[in-house]
């Protein structure tokens, strides 16, 4: 849904439009980019949410009547600093990075501030450095907030239910997002830990023990095959905490191929984020219990809106000041909110227009 700011935009876009009747397309075309470029840096292309991401950004930025340039790091930390690098010689007017590795783009948004050009880091938050200027994201300790509620509702743990065996996952270490999801879902499970309503038969209860390098699926498919393999035997799993659906899609494949999914040996509650399509068809059959809706289209125009604020003299508006220090300041913040999907209420993903109905067949 477009905000008011948006539809200014359009509207006063539109009577640019009409005053230009009667000139030629060429000049038309050139007083529609007169507001400048903005450098767009993706992580990954393996995750259909970054490719949702980035066609967004495009699209309401060009809407705004900016130009754009975007890069795809492919999940190679190197290989993105030098496409800021070049993005930064390009000449781009402002800079919208989702960072591969929170920390390793210090010495390139060096350059950035030499060249005065504002960062605002998208949806990571990119750390040690004091050249980023804003971050727009959703409330991530409310995303594992979500999660935990889930697998206590489903457990009945809150009605006295139990033990129950449950596994723990969290996302990449070099991600700072990895410790907020685990911060909100630990603050709701711990307490079932305590009293071991809530078991984890492997031990692995340690942030730095349970994540995933770069969200990897296959990495965490591995993991579960070794955990059912070394702490299960005559055990089931109740329950898995996971950060992520391509995390969840991996555990699935771990947990099919030890024999669960079947009437005797059901799977157990599965969490996971970002409602990706081959995720909610899983919720619709049966597998994946749930998963965390962030609509990155909301988060595209937020950041859209951020960076035009920002290169037409206007102070951002943000929610958050003193949460999201970066090692070295507090970075500004706008967070939005996201919203548990079970099979109960998946179809707001198609009255939001996020899905086809046929998609989800």
């Amino acid at each position: 849904m477009l905000n008011r700011r948006s539809a200014l935009a359009g509207a006063t876009g539109l009577a640019l439009a009409l005053s230009a009747c009667g000139q030629n397309s060429e000049s038309s075309s050139e007083r529609r980019f007169e507001r400048g470029t903005v450098g767009i840096a993706m992580p990954t292309r393996t995750s259909e949410r970054w490719l949702t991401d980035g066609k967004s950004l495009v699209e309401d930025l060009k809407g705004a009547g900016y130009k754009t340039k975007l890069a795809y790091g492919d999940d190679d930390p190197q290989a993105q600093a030098s496409q800021i690098e070049k993005l930064i010689k390009q000449g781009v007017d402002a800079l919208i990075i989702a960072a591969v590795d929170a920390r390793s783009l210090n010495g390139v948004l060096q350059q950035a501030a030499d060249a005065h050009i504002p960062v605002i880091c998208y949806d990571r938050l990119i750390l040690g450095t004091k050249n980023v200027d804003y971050y727009v994201s959703f409330d991530n300790e409310m995303v594992g907030l979500i999660q935990a509620h889930y697998i206590i509702k489903k457990l009945g743990l809150e009605d006295g239910r139990g033990p129950f065996n449950i596994e723990l996952f969290a996302g990449s270490p070099d991600d700072n997002n990895t410790k907020y999801f685990f911060k909100g879902s630990m603050t709701l499970l711990q307490p079932f830990l305590d009293s071991a309503q809530l078991v984890v038969p492997s031990g692995q209860t340690e942030l730095s023990k349970i994540t995933t390098l770069r969200w990897d699926g296959p990495t965490a498919q591995k993991r579960m095959s070794g955990l059912l393999a070394k702490w299960y035997g005559s055990k089931k799993v109740d329950a898995v905490l996971s950060p992520y659906d391509g995390i969840s899609r991996g555990v699935l494949s771990a947990l099919k191929q030890d024999g669960y999914g079947s009437v005797g040996k059901p799977f157990p509650v599965i969490t996971g984020q970002d409602a990706e399509l081959p995720s909610v068809k899983s919720i619709i059959a049966g597998q994946q219990s749930q998963t965390v809706f962030k609509d990155v289209r909301d988060l595209a125009q937020a950041a859209a809106d951020m960076v035009d604020d920002i290169l037409t003299g206007r102070v951002p508006w943000v929610d958050n000041r003193g949460d999201y220090n970066n090692g070295v300041k507090d970075v500004p913040a706008r967070l939005l909110q996201p919203t548990g999907i079970d099979k109960t209420n998946y179809k707001l993903l198609i009255n939001s227009g996020y899905f086809t109905a046929d998609e989800l067949q």
